[in-house]
């Protein structure tokens, strides 16, 4: 059993909501595989500029950013990776000395994700979205060589993310419309509490050959169960959860992540 004293270091995801958030349980289990002295918790964060501050004086040394934040806590940055400068949104904070350096590792999480089920180089690949998590993926994807529609709801931050990467924009309505290998949910449409919600049709799912979804809350949506229905490879938020918070681990620790030791505690929770 790990005792918590006073030379833990604290870790944590903020987001709104974050209850549901399986980080936790990932990041806690590479720690005690690895002997840190280190635990990760669930900060619920409204306000993030005085989240942030908060962060800094409580000596955290490590966030998670998820729905909403990932643009939101650009600005109050000390420092940013160029990388995820480009992208324009950050889903890892490493807090040193009272400054915050940001991060994006979620594109890194999507891209092995789905090259577990297909070559991305020369894909099609619709992307539904326009936030901080279809920009990381939309950024991972182009550098993999794939080719991107990006489809949204709202055409203003649809228009703006798809000049930021010099691809192509249909409003969601017209997503029946586009002919592509892969279908991306980078939406929090199907999360819980509304899991009968979808962000497309079931009748255009024969279409793709993949269908990824990165809401796990719950682990199949409705998008995901029709797709398979359809007759689409599915994959569903775990995958990309567990390798985007691999990368975290190894930005925030500088070791190698106990990738299975991670991967079981996904598997128990869900035998």
């Amino acid at each position: 059993m790990r005792i918590i004293d006073g030379n833990t270091e604290v870790y944590g995801i903020m987001g709104w909501p974050v209850a549901h958030s399986l980080s936790p349980l990932i990041q806690n289990r590479a720690f005690r595989e690895l002997g840190l002295n280190k635990v990760y918790v669930p900060f619920p964060v409204d306000d993030v500029e005085t989240a942030l501050n908060g962060c800094r004086a409580l000596s955290i040394r490590g966030i998670s950013v998820t729905i909403p934040h990932k643009q939101a806590v650009v600005p109050f940055l000390d420092s940013i990776d160029p990388v995820a400068a480009l992208i324009g949104a950050v889903n890892t904070l490493i807090i040193q000395d009272g400054r915050i350096h940001g991060c994006n590792t979620d594109w890194q999480g999507a891209n092995r994700a789905l090259a577990e089920a297909i070559e991305l180089a020369g894909a099609k690949v619709t992307l539904l979205g326009a936030g901080g998590a279809a920009r990381a993926l939309g950024f991972g994807l182009l550098e993999a060589g794939a080719e991107v529609v990006i489809a949204s709801r709202t055409p203003g931050r649809g228009r703006a993310l798809a000049a930021d990467l010099n691809c192509a924009w249909r409003p969601l309505t017209e997503v029946a419309g586009v002919r592509a290998d892969v279908l991306i949910n980078a939406t929090s449409v199907g999360m819980a509490p509304d899991v009968d919600k979808t962000a497309v049709p079931a009748e255009i799912l024969a279409g793709y050959r993949v269908v990824m979804d990165i809401v796990y809350a719950p682990l199949e949506t409705r998008l995901l169960r029709e797709a398979a229905e359809a007759g689409c490879r599915t994959i569903n938020g775990l995958a990309m959860l567990l390798y985007q918070g691999a990368a975290q681990f190894e930005l925030w620790t500088g070791r190698q992540p106990p990738l299975a030791a991670m991967r079981q505690e996904l598997d128990d929770i869900f035998k």
